[in-house]
């Protein structure tokens, strides 16, 4: 990165990561072309977790090329008068995966926490009953860039 004095330790940048709302998965398509994702996410021990349909474009991606990155934006702040944006991001890169079992309810279970934190017995009981009808991926990660101006 260009900017060294705007990126911040790896661990400062996975806390950027792990608080984020949501996140953008960008992968490569069967034709080529790029294509992003905005979707809801958890991080377990380092790497990031997302759930999906049992088909469609984003396992189609990950199927013709599983090195993907995930990038998350925190908070920002626009300062007109000064013609600049306070900001916090982070960027992982890895290879996606698909977990089953044990994992695959782990992550389903981070998710909950994360997003309904305050109805843990009613999102086991959703887990329950959609596990059957969704995939689960995980995010190996094997790369981390944050950058910031605060």
């Amino acid at each position: 990165m260009r900017r060294k004095d705007r990126m911040p330790p790896d661990d400062e940048t996975m806390s950027i990561i792990e608080k984020g709302e949501y996140g953008i998965l960008s992968a490569v398509s069967p034709s080529g072309d790029p294509h992003g994702t905005p979707l809801n996410y958890c991080v377990i021990n380092g790497d990031i977790y997302f759930h999906c349909a049992l088909e469609g474009e984003k396992l189609d991606h990950i199927a013709n090329h599983p090195k993907v990155s995930f990038c998350v934006v925190g908070e920002t702040e626009i300062q007109p008068e000064k013609f600049t944006t306070k900001y916090e991001s982070g960027v992982v890169k890895g290879t996606a995966v698909e977990v089953t079992g044990e994992e695959k309810q782990m992550a389903l279970e981070g998710l909950i926490k994360k997003y309904s934190p305050g109805f843990t017995r009613e999102g086991l009981e959703y887990i329950r009953k959609a596990k059957g009808k969704t995939k689960v991926i995980r995010i190996v990660t094997e790369s981390v860039t944050g950058k910031a101006n605060r």
